[in-house]
């Protein structure tokens, strides 16, 4: 599979919420189908595999089977590939303006408190 189908899969399995819900119950820990299915009590088995084979198939579970078990573990390598290639410039350069903004007003902060308290221009002159 192509890095570009690679991104589109992980692109499809995170644009439903049942699959988020998932994964969401796999950041705990591995789980069994049977317990996913208990969690997500509102969904038959078929269609919660039916979205197990779409995680699957986006690398974001790994499947093992035990015995007559299989469980599903969460591989978030692939959220952080995502975030690399699509978020990270823009974090980087987001934190490099805030920084910048953070020196400039404790910059301001340190000349304001240097200056001693002088009373306005036209203070002083209504005081003449």
């Amino acid at each position: 599979m192509s890095t570009e189908d690679q991104y589109d899969a992980l692109f499809k399995a995170l644009g439903h919420r049942v699959r988020r819900r998932l994964l969401d119950l796999l950041r705990s820990g591995p789980q069994t189908t049977g317990h996913l299915c208990e969690a997500m009590h509102e969904l038959d088995r078929c269609t919660v595999m039916q979205h197990l084979r779409v995680l699957e198939r986006a690398r974001l579970i790994v499947v093992e089977r035990r015995g007559r078990e299989r469980w599903n573990h969460f591989d978030a390598l692939p959220i952080h590939d995502l975030q690399t290639r699509w978020i990270g410039s823009y974090a980087e350069y987001a934190v490099s303006v805030l920084s910048g903004v953070k020196a400039a007003v404790e910059s301001d902060d340190v000349k304001h408190d240097a200056e001693p308290n002088e009373p306005p221009m036209q203070a002083q002159d209504q005081i003449k």
